[in-house]
């Protein structure tokens, strides 16, 4: 399942030039559902992806795509909900405000650059120079928090999709995978074992038949990437894990009781990891809900994904 910027990158890079508008939220004011940085693109012809309020908002942006209303050469600010009649008019809360940018789609060679960039794991962020109109792409670390200096211009990160390598295609993982899939990630079953391979048959996960440490070499080392390792076998599972906690993946978990896992952080600095690697394992894996079935295990882990990616945790 493609993340919501893959989407719009996609739909982006199947326009011609000038084929559409991107419309980006730039500030929010009270209750709003969508934050700073949010995308949406209308083509000329009303299709729209991605979305900025989720309500009034977009019907009227289509119909003023549809009449021509924006300048098919600059970017143009908007704002919705300047006074409260307007607010109530296009759904937003008591004083709730929107401001949006919305930008002709055009350099369409750069956006496949830069889709082409992100779908091979690759971070980059987007410069608009607002007075100048120009746009550029650049290098980053990490996804880069939006910025918009009015009237300047507005930088924005892109980068890979969020991906969850589940090591083994057990029963939780056969819960895991939709649940996360429905949160955004491409999920990556590792399972060398050709017997337990044979009865997958969840849509849209891919399936790697190598071990579960060039898996997550080749696979994790990025800040979009989690390691769930879930098959009970030390041999499989410390294979994962070794690798996974050297590298840049956000969240390294494994099941397991308080005692094994115990018993694994040994294991792992008896193989050389340092405290600091081996503290960043979550073990037991997910948050603690009395979790005891496997659809409830699914659900803990995808909450503390949720609560790690958010900062929450």
């Amino acid at each position: 399942m493609p993340s919501l910027d893959q989407e719009i990158l996609d739909a982006i890079c199947s326009l011609t030039e000038g084929g559409g508008w991107l419309f980006t939220v730039t500030g929010t004011w009270g209750s709003s559902p969508r934050p700073s940085g949010s995308l949406l693109l209308i083509d000329r012809a009303g299709h729209q992806t991605g979305s900025v309020s989720g309500g009034c908002v977009e019907q009227d942006l289509v119909e003023r795509v549809r009449a021509g209303a924006f300048p098919a050469d600059r970017a143009t600010p908007l704002t919705y909900g300047a006074d409260p009649d307007q607010a109530a008019r296009f759904g937003l809360p008591c004083g709730g405000r929107l401001d949006l940018l919305a930008e002709p789609v055009l350099a369409i060679d750069q956006w496949r650059r830069l889709r082409e960039r992100v779908s091979s794991r690759a971070t980059l962020e987007r410069r608009l120079c607002l007075t100048t109109g120009e746009s550029s792409l650049h290098p980053a670390p990490a996804v880069t928090a939006f910025r918009y200096e009015e009237g300047r211009i507005l930088t924005r990160g892109f980068g890979p999709a969020w991906q969850l390598i589940i090591i083994g295609a057990g029963h939780v993982a056969r819960f895991l995978t939709p649940i996360a899939q429905s949160l955004g990630y491409r999920v990556v079953i590792c399972e060398p074992r050709a017997d337990q391979r044979l009865g997958w048959d969840l849509p849209d996960s891919e399936v790697d038949p190598g071990m579960p440490d060039d898996v997550v070499a080749a696979r994790a080392d990025d800040p979009r990437s989690a390691v769930v390792a879930l098959t009970h076998d030390p041999k499989l599972d410390d294979l994962a894990l070794m690798d996974a906690l050297q590298r840049r993946a956000f969240y390294v978990g494994a099941l397991g009781s308080r005692r094994s896992q115990a018993a694994r952080r040994e294991r792992l600095l008896g193989l050389g990891l340092t405290p600091e690697q081996v503290g960043r394992l979550h073990g037991p894996v997910g948050l603690d809900l009395g979790s005891r079935t496997p659809p409830e295990i699914a659900v803990s882990i995808a909450a503390e994904l949720i609560q790690v990616r958010s900062g929450a945790g």
